[in-house]
């Protein structure tokens, strides 16, 4: 450790060096923000602005007196206005608080982002990060207009109308590990949802870690580049920040592929070449199955040097080319259907720390290849895999 200097243990940590930039807001404006970014994610939680009534949550009930109160402000539509993706103050205020009559603190009371909150007073943001701090999260790359965004924008459409009809959740995320950020996924992050739509080559750092570069695109018609790690750590960053689940219905992928279809992928099945007594035991019959959107090739480059890939070279044993797919779904449905026959396998990195591999399976190559042909023609839902015959099953009813 100490023959690394400050830049290199920080990049070696995962942590970036380069300095935020000063804020241009003042603190008015800064609070003003938090304030409706509050709203912001209540109306991608819920698919619709906060109201009034007395049989409405608490909290929406104190979100719509809120947005009414920046409905009226003069200021708040234009400083909000990149923000405002949803259009959420060009509605009409339901409140009959006169702003002209109010000086600026307690106008900042009604907006709930006073200077000083009381000490039991529900409707105050408390410990509020200033708005750069928590914008840094997704601002890890420079936003740039969406050039082709009349190509995404449906999906965002489509995917609030699933929200709302309960086909997709926004749950909390538990890890936020690399797997979780892949091609196709979408997240709240920063107020906004954000939806992975490109990567852009797999590639091993000077640390010996797997990154690649990801296209996000947000659905306020803006994009960025940005490494797969630092989209990671913004994640981190933003305690809030929330998974978007994939529909509970509907097919994995088509058997055509449509001129709108931008989720595609590769699934592919290895055999490791390690030198573990227990892997060299089974070798034939322990597989590790991924999916990728790029060149298979590419994903395993490296894979001696990483704890992923048991710190061994693989063998590319079998690819499956399919169209119209979301990886991440696909990914769960193989660890829903061979969970049970994952290997329990410890071993210690590069760095002698212990490394629980995921995504190697204990299951022949014959079954995993019965497997994705059920998947192609439906069948693979009424599917379990018995361990002890090493065979696809009826599920039980």
């Amino acid at each position: 450790m100490a023959d690394f200097d400050d830049d290199a243990l920080l990049e070696a940590l995962g942590v970036e060096a380069a300095p935020l930039k000063a804020s241009s807001h003042t603190p008015r404006e800064e609070r003003i923000i938090a304030g409706f970014e509050d709203i912001l994610r209540f109306y991608v939680e819920h698919g619709r602005a906060p109201q009034h009534g007395e049989d409405r949550d608490i909290f929406e009930r104190l979100y719509a007196v809120r947005l009414d109160q920046l409905r009226k402000l003069p200021e708040a539509k234009a400083l909000l206005a990149d923000m405002d993706s949803a259009n959420l103050l060009s509605g009409a205020a339901a409140t009959v608080v006169n702003v002209d009559e109010l000086d600026e603190d307690a106008l900042l009371a009604e907006l709930g982002v006073s200077d000083e909150p009381a000490e039991n007073d529900i409707t105050s943001l408390r410990n509020v990060r200033s708005y750069e701090a928590r914008r840094a999260a997704e601002e890890i790359a420079n936003r740039t207009r969406c050039a082709d965004f009349e190509k995404f924008e449906p999906l965002f459409e489509r995917v609030q109308q699933e929200i709302k009809a309960g086909e997709r959740k926004i749950i909390k995320l538990e890890t936020r590990s690399l797997d979780e950020i892949q091609k196709g996924t979408f997240f709240v992050v920063g107020g906004q949802t954000a939806y992975i739509a490109e990567e852009k080559g797999e590639f091993t750092t000077d640390y010996d870690r797997r990154d690649m570069r990801l296209r996000v695109i947000y659905d306020n018609g803006t994009e960025s580049e940005v490494l797969q790690r630092s989209f990671q750590r913004a994640l981190h960053l933003d305690k809030i920040a929330r998974l978007i689940t994939e529909p509970a219905v509907g097919p994995l992928f088509g058997d055509v592929p449509e001129q709108e279809d931008i989720e595609s992928g590769t699934i592919y099945v290895l055999r490791s070449l390690s030198n573990n007594p227990y892997v060299a035991e089974h070798r034939e019959v322990i597989h590790k199955i991924g999916v990728t959107g790029g060149k298979v090739s590419a994903r395993v480059a490296g894979a001696s040097k990483d704890a992923t890939y048991l710190l061994a070279d693989v063998e590319v044993i079998a690819e499956y080319k399919l169209h119209n797919i979301n990886r991440a779904r696909m990914e769960n449905l193989f660890h829903r259907l061979f969970g049970a026959a994952q290997i329990d396998l410890t071993i210690n990195d590069r760095f002698g720390n212990p490394v629980k591999p995921k995504e190697w399976f204990l299951v022949p190559l014959h079954v995993i290849d019965e497997a994705v042909k059920r998947i192609i023609d439906g069948t693979i839902i009424s599917m379990v895999y018995d361990q002890q015959t090493a065979q696809l099953q009826k599920a039980p009813k």
